[in-house]
């Protein structure tokens, strides 16, 4: 059973906590999804690095809360959730829909004048990149359709309908969120940016994924994994070492700029 220390913020999980710290990451679930996704990333970080994993509304133990079905109020609602941390070196991670959210996130503490260490964008293209779907728009099976076409959830959960009923229209909502999105070609961040993608994605290919670099003043880089849109469940070694090597490279150059 995956669980979280108590904590009196909502918006935020800690399931490894830790007073050794000298970085932060800051995960974003996709669409759907739910902070749990990020466990094993805790475990695998921590006690270096302090990972917080974000819990949007209406799921897990904060399923009778009502949805936040824009993406400009949600990255608000977070933007302000996490002020209240303690100021460590701050790093964001996103997939999908969670890489949107992350970007947006960034914009608003950079408008207050703090800047990331980096943002990591997975599994989305960049957010001036226009599409067109309308997922959110179909009935129930055509939504479970598109799940089975992206392979993220187990195919038994999806054939039961008591199961789909609870997390259905969680999703539409996420979806909703996603699809209605607009970014705007002139929002730039100051932070480097890493894009990571699935070399077989269906919803985001390398070439779309290599556009974030429209969206930072400061270094960028995409990196391709063998997989699907879900790259991150059978790639979670390679991403844990990108990471790694993200704050090992970050711990350095604090070490550099205080000797």
């Amino acid at each position: 059973m995956v669980t979280s220390t108590m904590h009196a913020n909502p918006w935020v999980r800690r399931y490894h906590r830790t007073s050794q710290a000298v970085s932060r990451l800051v995960c974003f679930p996709h669409a759907g999804g739910s902070a749990s996704k990020y466990f094993a990333l805790s475990a695998a970080l921590s006690p270096q690095v302090d990972v917080i994993a974000i819990q949007y509304p209406g799921r897990q133990e904060r399923r009778g809360e009502p949805f936040v079905d824009d993406i400009g109020l949600l990255a608000d609602r977070i933007h302000e959730a996490l002020r209240d941390e303690d100021e460590l070196p701050l790093t964001f991670f996103g997939h999908s829909m969670g890489a949107v959210v992350a970007f947006e996130v960034a914009r608003r503490f950079e408008a207050e004048g703090r800047e990331l260490a980096r943002l990591f964008a997975s599994g989305r293209r960049a957010p001036s990149s226009r599409g067109d779907e309308t997922v959110h728009l179909r009935d129930d099976d055509g939504i479970l359709a598109q799940l089975r076409l992206l392979s993220g959830t187990d195919s038994a959960v999806l054939d039961f309908k008591g199961m789909t009923s609870l997390f259905l229209p969680v999703l539409r909502a996420d979806l909703r969120a996603i699809e209605t999105y607009r970014g705007s070609a002139d929002a730039v961040l100051r932070c480097p940016i890493s894009a990571l993608v699935g070399d077989e994605d269906p919803l985001t290919s390398v070439e779309e994924a290599s556009m974030w670099v429209r969206h930072t003043t400061g270094p960028f880089g995409v990196r391709a994994f063998p997989g699907g849109h879900f790259y991150l469940d059978d790639q979670a070694a390679e991403v844990v070492g990108v990471l790694e090597h993200h704050f090992d490279r970050t711990r350095g150059a604090e070490g550099k700029t205080t000797a």
